[in-house]
């Protein structure tokens, strides 16, 4: 194959946030040690630096490439067809699916994240609010048109959901009873009734 050398390539980094993923979520982020994910992923400390400069930097791409993933999904769908409501229904339920199957990264995130730089916490909760902001703006669109009510307050349902979602990794077990589309499904419905109309 042509281009081998440069597969291997990429899938260093790969090997290095899945092993540095798993690791963290087996014994935590200040346990773990860079030589441990090294010794794991089969690769030199140099690679490591070379490709994320620090074990911060690693914590904050296993939270951030959720989140990459989140928001161009997002931005497809809000700006796709479909009536406001539909694509308020689309976006939910998309956001709960991705969250349950990255539910790992989400889990180590959240409990690690307060052990990031200042800088990094703040990059990502910049990066976090620019989803939100998104998010909203399909709420304030559905609130203009009449098609949700109009008392209510974008912000709130923002927070009242995103809680929902952060949520999940304490108590959604993938192999139960509920399949992450069927929670996907009932989140939404559950959003939209709330903001419908009556």
């Amino acid at each position: 194959m042509a281009h081998g050398g440069n597969t291997k390539a990429a899938a260093v980094p790969q090997r290095l946030l899945a092993e540095a993923t798993r690791l963290f979520a087996d014994r935590g982020f200040d346990r773990t040690s860079v030589q441990e994910i090294v010794e794991a992923a089969g690769v030199t400390k140099g690679a490591l630096y070379h490709y994320f400069g620090s074990k911060d930097d690693l914590l904050h791409e296993v939270y951030a490439r959720v989140l990459r993933l989140q928001t161009e999904r997002l931005e497809e769908i809000a700006s796709g067809t479909g009536t406001v409501a539909e694509r308020l229904h689309r976006a939910a339920a998309d956001v709960v699916v991705t969250s349950i199957e990255n539910l790992d990264d989400t889990k180590i995130f959240f409990r690690s994240m307060h052990q990031l730089s200042p800088e990094k916490q703040k990059a990502v909760r910049a990066e976090r609010r620019r989803y939100h902001e998104r998010f909203r703006a399909l709420v304030e669109e559905g609130r203009r048109q009449g098609t949700f009510r109009a008392e209510l307050r974008p912000d709130l349902v923002v927070d009242f959901f995103f809680g929902s979602v952060h949520h999940l990794g304490t108590w959604y077990r993938e192999g139960g009873p509920l399949s992450a589309a069927q929670v996907a499904e009932e989140f939404a419905d559950l959003l939209l009734y709330s903001v419908r109309q009556p």
